[in-house]
């Protein structure tokens, strides 16, 4: 163990900062859409067909499979279920 500190656990087990940042993307998003799903209280089904996915989408975005998932593809559900996405851009600390 190398007792280094990191801000995600992105940051920890990606290879780069470039890979590390892209899935801190993906999974706020994946977090947001379960979280949608679930307050609207969807059921698999539904929500594919409001999002323009198959079920067995809905399964693995629920199942937090984020390697099946680009940011592009997730950025679409999101807007599809009806959600504003917004990106912010700052120099990196």
């Amino acid at each position: 163990m190398s007792g280094q500190t990191f801000t995600s656990v992105w940051d920890a087990i990606e290879p780069t900062p470039q890979e590390a940042e892209n899935m801190k993307l993906r999974s706020s998003l994946m977090i947001a859409l379960e979280q949608h799903i679930r307050a609207q209280a969807w059921t698999q089904g539904q929500a594919a067909k409001r999002l323009g996915v198959t079920q067995p989408r809905i399964s693995d975005l629920l199942r937090g499979k984020i390697n099946l998932f680009s940011l592009d593809m997730l950025v679409n559900m999101a807007v599809s279920a009806g959600l504003h996405v917004e990106m912010r851009v700052q120099d990196a600390a």
